[in-house]
């Protein structure tokens, strides 16, 4: 016998898989567009203060209904919230502000955030939830890409500013032996 899928659990794979979207992609096209704003400058912060905020917000947001009770009304507090820091997060990354990372530095930023920020999702499959868990994981799919695509931007930098250590030293020209 076919065993359907529930509106109630359809509702909450769209809602893991639109927040993970919202995070990993719609926010940092928002600060990329918006990069030269003058008001990221005012509401940046370091990376070492951005990276654990989302991370640690993100944990609460998507673990807290598992080990309490919340009521569907919250999402109308915590996801704004989460925005907001995921905003906080992506400016050292993306924006023109004084808290702007090096390249390398941007580099391992994405690259370290995007497993740390996957690890609510695991707790969410350990906790019996698979598919909101996968859709979670699958909307945050661009954070991966988005990390890849600096790591490119940065080597074909250095590439094209490099001397050219590899090429033959100049040769002198003979003089003609007439």
């Amino acid at each position: 016998m076919h065993r359907g899928i529930h509106p109630a659990q359809l509702a909450s794979v769209a809602a893991m898989a639109c927040s993970g979207l919202a995070l990993a992609a719609v926010v940092p096209a928002l600060v990329r567009l918006t990069r030269r704003s003058p008001l990221w400058a005012g509401v940046s912060l370091p990376a070492a203060v951005a990276l654990p905020l989302l991370v640690l917000l993100h944990a609460v947001v998507v673990l807290g209904g598992l080990v309490v009770p919340v009521p569907s009304s919250a999402a109308f507090v915590t996801q704004p919230l989460l925005l907001a820091a995921a905003v906080v997060f992506w400016l050292p990354a993306l924006a023109d502000t004084p808290h702007r990372l090096s390249d390398p530095g941007r580099c391992l930023y994405l690259f370290l955030a995007a497993p740390l920020l996957d690890l609510p999702a695991v707790g969410v499959i350990a906790a019996g939830h698979s598919a909101d868990g996968l859709a979670m994981i699958v909307g945050m799919l661009p954070l991966g890409l988005i990390a890849a695509a600096v790591t490119w931007s940065w080597v074909t930098t250095e590439e094209r500013t490099a001397p050219d250590v590899l090429a033959p030293p100049a040769q002198e020209a003979e003089p003609y032996a007439g």
